[in-house]
């Protein structure tokens, strides 16, 4: 296709893309997307101070943002350009992507470096590239404070400021305009980062365009616990602790309020919470959102769960957004050491669509690309599969697991026990064995898969009990046992493992260059595997705010879904689902030593399961076999904590 224009001038012959470039400031499209025609060498290196209108370590004057620009030169000859954004609180302690790359700065404070790709690959192209400073961390104003109003709202006033709407000022106190934008701006991240795009969408700030959310948390109600349980404790101050590298005095205050509001002695969701939920808070929900959306998510990222995403993309998908997601077998891991160039082209299309207005051909690419096996991705019309059909496994006496309603009266007892190291009991005594009798936890498996299926959703597990206490920290499990291959997303790395060897993706200049490591996948062969996980604590099931303490000695029935998941389950493996009281490896709760009984006939679990070839879903379940005692000694490595 012969080079053209944006704006469908003729190109002139000028000696090549560089001399073209100096010859015309204009935006240069072949075969439908834009070319790398601008220096990266020469573009303008920059940083000014964005008003942001909030106060968050309450000294009385508003807290400036940071913010570091680079944008090509031709921006000073009338060039517009559009904005790709990377909002984030790492740059000065964690560091961004794989290799935990940080700015650096000239001796006159203007950047040379910028961690990632994104500048080095869409500055050439036309784009300008923003490396933004969360507000209380680095070279911003103020406190952060773990997800909450000010984060967000910091990062809005850019994007104001962008379309002409808030103040900036240079370092020496001159104002400055971003007379160089065209506005549209697109926020980009992982973690924190693609966190705070998502809650600056909620905001419905004009001029955001598009989103790009990489394993990004949607409320951090549901990044800190589920359903009461805590994942963590202290979460939310430790994290802001974390992310402000400057005297801990300095912000001492604001994190003794983030402690109080967190309420660690509960698990509710109270009026905090609510100001760090995105979908549906004080500051932002997801009502607001104008933006798009392309999401990447970690199925198996047991950091920021699937959760995040899946709850999101739902309210999304009804208010009819734009939007196209990948999900990987990996944890918390970036695209680019997935997939790199797959992802770096599409991601290329999708900035071209949206920020430029090119019409190309993402929008009619399949919805979802989904990783099924190590490397092995198919593309889908949406998430989750429109072919996927919900088949409800119910429990048995005998320990197996079918189709067929237990008998009336039929019940199983287990402890919320404490473990052999205080707290609860680790997952590898849950799924370990599961023909055997243990008193922390019920089994139940079915005999072997006559067909191979695909979970795409959300499992929904449902249960009658009855407790002798006021309430039990419940754990559902959904377990494949079979011996197979599969990413090693429990492992160091998370499932891959970087190379000595490199490639580019963009073009580099003195300080910064456009070079990565590449990346492998890891992998481990075992005979059992955790495919989707669930928590709840008893008395949160009718309301996450407001407990009902259950009456000893009666029934209740209670719902909770677990993590949503993409899955082969594989012919002729088993699959089981574990009940059991505190998690040791995922909850930092202490057992409540309530005795559950469970009445299996009105408990279950309903798994949405794709089947090839038009088959009845409910094939996939044989009548169940109650003769196999399965693995024992099961270890299952818990993955790290890790934020950036």
């Amino acid at each position: 296709m012969t080079a053209a224009v944006l704006t469908g001038a003729a190109l002139v012959a000028a000696g090549g893309a560089t001399a073209f470039a100096q010859a015309s400031p204009k935006i240069v499209l072949k075969d439908g997307v834009t070319q790398p025609v601008f220096s990266y060498k020469d573009a303008i290196r920059e940083h000014v101070y964005v008003e942001s209108g909030v106060d968050s370590d309450g000294d009385g004057k508003k807290d400036r943002v940071n913010v570091d620009i680079i944008r090509p030169k031709e921006t000073e000859k009338g060039l517009k350009v559009p904005i790709v954004m990377d909002a984030s609180p790492y740059y000065d302690n964690a560091g961004r992507g794989n290799e935990s790359e940080r700015k650096t700065y000239d001796a006159n404070g203007n950047p040379v470096k910028f961690p990632l790709y994104y500048d080095n690959y869409f500055v050439p192209r036309g784009y300008a590239f923003l490396a933004v400073d969360m507000i209380g961390t680095t070279r911003s104003d103020g406190c952060p404070v773990s997800g909450g109003p000010t984060d967000v709202l910091g990062v809005k006033a850019v994007v104001d400021w962008l379309n002409g709407r808030a103040k900036a000022t240079r370092a020496d106190g001159s104002p400055v305009k971003a007379a160089w934008s065209t506005g549209r701006t697109g926020m980009i991240g992982k973690s924190y980062d693609g966190t705070l795009a998502n809650g600056v969408a909620a905001t419905g700030v004009e001029g955001l365009e598009t989103i790009v959310p990489i394993s990004a948390i949607s409320s951090w109600y549901d990044y800190s616990r589920m359903n009461g349980v805590k994942y963590w404790t202290d979460e939310q101050p430790w994290l802001a602790d974390y992310v402000d590298t400057d005297p801990p005095e300095k912000c001492a205050a604001v994190n003794a309020g983030l402690d109080e509001g967190e309420d660690d002695a509960t698990g509710n969701y109270n009026a905090y919470w609510r100001t760090a939920d995105y979908r549906h808070g004080t500051i932002g929900d997801v009502r607001n959102v104008r933006a798009s959306l392309f999401a990447f998510h970690g199925v198996n990222d047991l950091n920021v769960k699937a959760n995040h995403f899946a709850l999101w993309w739902n309210e999304l998908a009804k208010r009819g957004i734009d939007r196209k997601v990948w999900l990987s077998q990996r944890g918390h891991v970036d695209p680019f050491d997935t997939r790199r160039d797959a992802w770096v082209a599409t991601l290329h299309k999708w900035f071209d669509h949206e920020l430029h207005k090119i019409r190309n051909d993402v929008m009619r690419e399949p919805r979802a690309d989904i990783e099924i096996g190590p490397d092995q991705w198919i593309t889908q019309r949406d998430w989750p599969s429109r072919d996927a059909r919900p088949v409800t496994l119910r429990p048995a006496a005998d320990g197996s697991l079918g189709l067929k309603p237990a008998a009336k009266g039929a019940t199983v007892t287990f402890t919320d026990a404490a473990g052999p190291r205080g707290a609860g009991h680790s997952e590898g005594e849950m799924v370990s064995d599961p023909g055997t009798a243990k008193p922390f936890r019920a089994a139940f498996v079915s005999g072997p898969l006559p067909l191979t299926g695909r979970l795409s959703g959300t499992p929904d597990a449902r249960l009658r009990i009855m407790l002798d206490k006021p309430t039990s920290n419940l754990t559902a499990l959904l377990v494949d046992y079979g011996e197979d291959t599969r990413v090693d997303h429990l492992g160091r790395g998370s499932g891959i493992r970087t190379l000595d060897t490199e490639d580019c993706n963009g073009e580099s200049a003195p300080g910064d260059d456009a070079c990565y490591k590449q990346t492998e996948t890891t992998t481990v062969t075992s005979p059992v595997n955790v495919v989707a996980r669930g928590w709840l604590d008893a008395q949160n099931d009718r309301s996450l705010s407001r407990p009902s303490p259950l009456k000893p000695g009666r029934y209740y029935d209670v719902r909770w879904e677990t993590l949503s998941q993409e899955y082969v389950l594989k012919k002729g493996h088993r699959l089981a689902l574990i009940i059991a009281g505190t998690d040791a490896d995922y909850n930092t709760e202490t057992p409540t030593g309530a005795e559950v009984t469970v009445d299996l006939r009105g408990s279950s679990i309903s798994i949405p399961v794709v089947i090839g070839g038009g088959d009845d879903a409910t094939a996939l379940v044989p009548q169940p076999l109650t003769t196999w005692r399965g693995p024992s000694g099961v270890t299952l490595p818990v993955q790290e904590r890790t934020f950036h």
